[in-house]
């Protein structure tokens, strides 16, 4: 049987008796019986205020929707914002409300989703501060074994991409914050509750957990492992699904003739997959109550697929064969395209750039990440 950190919890009771603890959280924050942490920290110890990611602590705002101070109704806890439009920190009024913060957000396991800059942030505030971090680990879904993608160039970091991480980085949220709490030497008093029952080698099917959506974009387990790849087309001007039933599932635009697409992205054969010609009208983003033709990706075989190599191959497809196609411009001025921050570089725009170069190179620096990640593994 698989037990995240919170199933746990009551395990590591010294750590937080006598203590005013803070919480950052998501609906994902559950037990296997669907007890929020919420509930469990502010029945068991003294919760004194929460710190709300994206999408606020229960799960009410949209993506990029900014997070206002605020009394949580349920538990009259003050829950203070950390996607906030001039910071995303914890500031010295903040941390002067506790003695300890925990961390509970189910993770997915790739380095473009923001949750685990939440944490790295919070991590490093804490340690200036010398207040206590506990990390309330949770299985990466993806498993712990499978590195995917380049790592992140120093000088591209942003929300979307602000650790050396390779894109696919096969490690949990414990063991991203021990990582980066040596290299960066913040020497922060940081704890894990670690998994039971987890091996490196488990998906998320394997654990026989129940998915709970980590956010609106992510509805499926299925998702998660195709974001690796999709999430790319954040930085275009094709739908990634957004406003559809099946985001980062169906990609199209406008411009995209489906059964061509379709045609082009079978006869590559790519392992684990199959690409069917849709055409759909997102209801919101882009191109909303526009037809678009794309593809919907059917995973066939979730051990053999490569979800970055799908994501790369289909994206320098459609761009060889529409002219339409384009990688959006930065969203303000003096900024890097979106595209770039979420490459961790700026190789997806070179010219003449192709496909299959860009992942020779990934492999090589994914197998570099492999390597070095290997110290910091907690479980087998």
């Amino acid at each position: 049987m698989v037990l995240n950190g919170i199933d746990s919890i009551m395990n590591y009771r010294q750590w937080f008796e006598g203590k005013r603890v803070g919480l950052i959280t998501a609906p994902t924050g559950l037990t296997k019986k669907f007890e929020s942490t919420i509930s469990i920290l502010h029945e068991n110890f003294n919760l004194t205020a929460m710190f709300s990611p994206e999408h606020g602590v229960r799960g009410d705002l949209d993506a990029g929707a900014l997070v206002e101070t605020y009394m949580d109704p349920l538990t009259n806890v003050p829950v203070y914002s950390l996607y906030r439009k001039d910071s995303k920190r914890l500031t010295k009024e903040m941390l002067d409300e506790v003695d300890i913060v925990v961390y509970d957000i189910q993770d997915v396991g790739v380095r473009y989703y923001t949750y685990i800059y939440t944490m790295l942030y919070a991590l490093e505030d804490c340690a200036k501060a010398g207040v206590e971090f506990v990390v309330l680990d949770r299985v990466n879904p993806l498993n712990g074994v499978n590195v995917e993608g380049n790592i992140l160039k120093p000088s591209f970091k942003s929300f979307v991409g602000n650790y050396e991480l390779a894109v696919r980085y096969g490690l949990t949220a414990g063991e991203v914050a021990m990582m980066a709490n040596d290299q960066m030497n913040w020497k922060a008093s940081l704890h894990v509750v670690r998994l039971e029952g987890w091996e490196r080698s488990m998906s998320f099917p394997n654990t026989k957990l129940t998915w709970v959506h980590p956010s609106l974009g992510i509805p499926r387990y299925e998702t998660a492992l195709l974001y690796t790849g999709t999430c790319l087309f954040e930085g275009t001007n094709c739908s990634e699904g957004r406003g559809t039933t099946f985001p980062f599932e169906m990609i199209g635009a406008p411009f995209i003739q489906a059964e061509q697409l379709a045609d082009e992205m079978n006869a590559k054969r790519m392992p684990g997959v199959h690409f069917r010609p849709v055409h759909f009208k997102p209801a919101s983003s882009k191109h909303v109550g526009e037809r678009c033709g794309g593809v919907q990706i059917y995973i066939t075989d979730i051990q053999v697929m490569k979800p970055l190599d799908v994501g790369v191959t289909l994206l320098f497809a459609i761009r060889d064969l529409y002219e339409q196609f384009s990688f959006l411009p930065p969203v303000k001025e003096g900024s890097r395209p979106f595209i770039d921050l979420l490459g961790g570089d700026s190789m997806y725009r070179t010219e003449n750039i192709r496909a299959k170069q860009l992942l020779e190179q990934f492999a090589e620096e994914s197998k570099q990440f492999a390597e070095m990640k290997q110290q910091y593994h907690l479980y087998r």
